[in-house]
């Protein structure tokens, strides 16, 4: 019996309520030897009032010196093997903005690049253009690319990100990146890594032979390169494994892809932490379990801004007495990985992880949020997919085990 086979044999309905805020990339490093990490710089009152009363550990999204990508670190939290449910990016980039994928699909998620004459890389995301310029681009595509025997989608999603989509018969999705990781090479050539996707290969090369035609006089954005080729997976929900109506709160289109995944209602965000609390308020009644999204903290990282990375931790905190007002049962604060400013990169840190329960709590001798705190606390280091069976049981929400 797995853990999940587990949790639906104890789940028991009540009417308590469980928040997961998720800080994405929370986790981080000193910048010098001995000095503080981005968490512990910050001033964070309201975080430190709930480590105080609740208590504190590390997360490991994956498993021990694993760096995970944004999708296995949150399947991780919402209680799913990251290693058992292995869930390509283009699926969850299309689920995101609101794409179908079917049984007969493929999604791909695309970037446009800047290529020079001899077709080697100069900028993986062609200069970070806006998102109407995209757009405008992949209208393009979308009327001039034509594939015969597939069915082929093209749609805009943020900035220089799109999303394909193959539709038709005996289409795999075991194809490699074309992407080569770093400036001044040619992108790769599609290559299908088992025999049942080759023709997705076929498929996807004759796509980027058309698209080079059609982007080639454009500037700065004049090829696009295809990442995360994935079909749709068999995968439980959250209703169906923890009994819970759940709501995602999330501005990005990959993380309301990551939840629609799971079963998750996606609602609409706002664009600010103001707005995202707002609208918890507004469904608090709809709903058993919310997923809140932050998404600064991952992006200052990785754009290796310490200061601003405190500055938006600092920013998440100020907000925090808005959610904590609606009363919630269970609130879990952490991060899907760690991206220290320091690395500019997802990490295999352990990622700070609070658990406030005011009814079931047994609290540790911490009185800070930070990454040296949470060494010491009463959590210890645990796998993420631990972190919602906890959750469950602070709620009530699990019976007794055997007899």
């Amino acid at each position: 019996m797995n853990q999940q086979e587990l949790i639906k044999q104890l789940r028991d309905d009540n009417k308590t309520k469980i928040v997961m805020l998720i800080a994405d990339g929370l986790g981080g490093l000193p910048i010098e030897p001995g000095g503080p990490t981005e968490l512990e710089e910050a001033k964070t009152p309201n975080l430190d009032r709930l480590a105080a009363e609740g208590t504190v550990g590390l997360s490991i999204p994956v498993a021990h010196g694993i760096a995970p990508g944004s999708g296995p670190g949150h399947l991780g939290l919402f209680g799913f093997d990251p290693l058992e449910y292995q869930i390509g990016r283009g699926v969850l980039e299309a689920l995101g903005i609101g794409v179908e994928v079917g049984p007969r699909d493929v999604a791909i998620r695309g970037n446009f690049c800047t290529i020079d004459a001899e077709g080697r890389v100069t900028d993986r995301r062609a200069g970070r253009i806006p998102t109407e310029v995209g757009e405008k681009l992949v209208a393009k595509l979308a009327a001039g690319v034509k594939i015969d025997g597939v069915e082929t989608l093209v749609e805009p999603v943020r900035e220089y990100r799109l999303v394909v989509r193959f539709r038709g018969e005996g289409l795999g999705d075991k194809v490699l990146d074309t992407d080569p990781l770093q400036t001044g090479l040619h992108t790769l050539e599609p290559k299908a890594t088992d025999p049942g996707s080759e023709k997705t290969a076929k498929v996807a090369a004759e796509f980027l032979r058309q698209a080079r035609e059609i982007l080639k006089d454009e500037r700065p954005a004049n090829f696009l390169m295809m990442r995360g080729f994935a079909k749709f997976p068999d995968i439980a929900t959250m209703e169906e494994v923890y009994g819970l109506k759940s709501a995602a709160i999330a501005v990005y289109p990959m993380y309301r892809g990551l939840a629609k995944l799971v079963g998750m209602t996606v609602v609409e965000p706002g664009k600010t932490l103001a707005d995202q609390f707002a609208v918890a308020r507004a469904q608090w009644e709809n709903f058993d379990f919310f997923f809140i999204h932050y998404k600064y903290t991952d992006s200052t990282g990785e754009d290796g801004n310490f200061a601003e990375k405190v500055k938006v931790i600092e920013a998440l905190d100020q907000e925090l007495p808005a959610l904590m007002a609606l009363n919630p049962d269970v609130v879990v604060v952490s991060g899907d990985h760690s991206t220290p400013s320091r690395m500019k990169s997802h990490s295999f840190h352990p990622v700070p992880l609070l658990i406030w329960a005011p009814a079931t709590v047994r609290p540790d001798e911490v009185t800070s949020f930070g990454e040296r705190p949470c060494i010491r606390g009463g959590l210890g280091q645990i796998l993420a997919k631990h972190i919602m069976p906890l959750a469950m049981a602070h709620a009530n929400r699990l019976q007794k085990f055997g007899a």
